[in-house]
């Protein structure tokens, strides 16, 4: 794996991890009996935060949340936390790049959904190394549809484009498709589907420990 402190072609990548948490996060999600939503919310974010950090500096990664919860996570790992203006992913996404640009002008900016619980760090790192070869660029849900990952090598270049057929929207906004063979970055947990699908893949110990002892738990890796 390429050192951590630069990231796997030496752009020192910030990451932009939106994440809403509280009892409105999820709604299209059915927990399986037992279990709280914003529980299990809660377990999403905190393993894929995890992974974050463990695939490049907490310092770089930047969770936008206004959910107290959530941002006690991120100040554990050593994550800076913006606060999330509420006016939806978009502004979420916004408001931590220019967060990140007042701090550091110019820099590389990447924003990955932040209910990844599957993800792995050598993922992560993985598709900022394709996503180094682009200006801007875009790795597609696992439907093809969404956006799990977007990139600008000038984060002054991120323009985000969250919401139904986003993949499409940020090709049109000048982003390179980026088709990567990386199911556990791009299988994002919105419906009851999604969760059995991550589970099948498997996820880390903070949903799996929500999990487990559910109607989920036989599938949980």
């Amino acid at each position: 794996m390429t050192s951590a402190s630069t990231g796997p072609t030496g752009l020192p990548w910030r990451l932009l991890v939106p994440v809403k948490g509280g009892a409105a996060a999820k709604s299209r999600l059915h927990p399986p009996p037992g279990v709280v939503r914003e529980d299990l919310a809660l377990a999403l974010a905190t393993d894929c935060l995890t992974a974050c950090c463990a695939g490049m500096p907490p310092a770089r990664v930047v969770v936008v949340t206004s959910d107290r919860r959530v941002a006690e996570v991120a100040v554990a790992l050593g994550v800076v936390v913006v606060t999330d203006p509420g006016a939806g992913l978009n502004a979420a996404v916004r408001a931590g790049r220019d967060h990140v640009l007042r701090e550091t002008p110019g820099a590389p900016v990447a924003a990955l959904l932040g209910d990844l619980p599957s993800l792995l760090p050598d993922d992560l790192l993985v598709a900022l190394d394709a996503a180094s070869a682009h200006r801007l660029a875009v790795v597609p849900d696992a439907a093809g549809e969404g956006t799990s990952l977007l990139t600008a090598v000038d984060g002054a270049g991120l323009h985000p484009r969250f919401g139904p057929g986003s993949a499409a929207a940020h090709v049109e906004g000048g982003h390179t498709r980026l088709d990567l063979d990386l199911p556990r970055l791009r299988t994002d947990v919105d419906d009851d589907t999604a969760l059995a699908a991550v589970a099948a893949l498997g996820v880390g110990p903070a949903t799996r420990a929500v999990l487990v002892g559910t109607t989920f738990g036989q599938l949980v890796r």
